[in-house]
């Protein structure tokens, strides 16, 4: 029998939560017709607005072609347009569309619910708290490059 010590891994409780938020946000985007892949290109273009290509396939950690079949059916569906970089004609820059925006507000929507199911019976000193905690591990642990250095040293 494989054994672990999960009861005191960090790792384990995080991935648990980070599933189990997942499923429901999977399960409200169902609801819009929205995939959770669609949903991560519009976060991230929320967040950062527009983005190259390989640079969103890199946040969403994706290989190209899995990403750009997913731009196409958001590209079909009239949600973003993919053009090509001044500079570089291969590079393509992604904008959301006046729909793709639309669209957004419903999913953001379903985001709040998911936080707000997530969160219930937390104070906002609790949610600080674990804000700053989640920081402080990803300071910890660094870059990647940071843990490809350290795999290797």
């Amino acid at each position: 029998m494989l054994e672990y010590d999960y009861e005191d891994s960090v790792g384990y409780w995080l991935m648990s939560a980070n599933h189990a938020i997942r499923r429901a946000l999977e399960a409200e985007l169902a609801h819009e017709r929205i995939t959770i892949r669609q949903w991560e290109v519009l976060t991230w273009l929320s967040l950062e607005g527009d983005l190259t290509q390989a640079d969103l396939a890199e946040r969403m950690r994706l290989e190209a072609p899995t990403l750009t079949g997913i731009l196409c059916r958001m590209e079909r569906d009239g949600w973003l347009e993919r053009r090509s970089c001044d500079d570089d004609r291969r590079c393509k820059r992604i904008r959301v569309t006046e729909e793709g925006e639309a669209v957004w507000q419903r999913i953001a929507a379903c985001g709040r619910r998911v936080r707000q199911r997530a969160t219930e019976g937390l104070t906002a000193e609790e949610l600080q708290v674990f804000k700053s905690i989640c920081n402080r591990l990803r300071a910890n642990l660094g870059t990647d490059a940071d843990c490809i250095a350290h795999s290797h040293g």
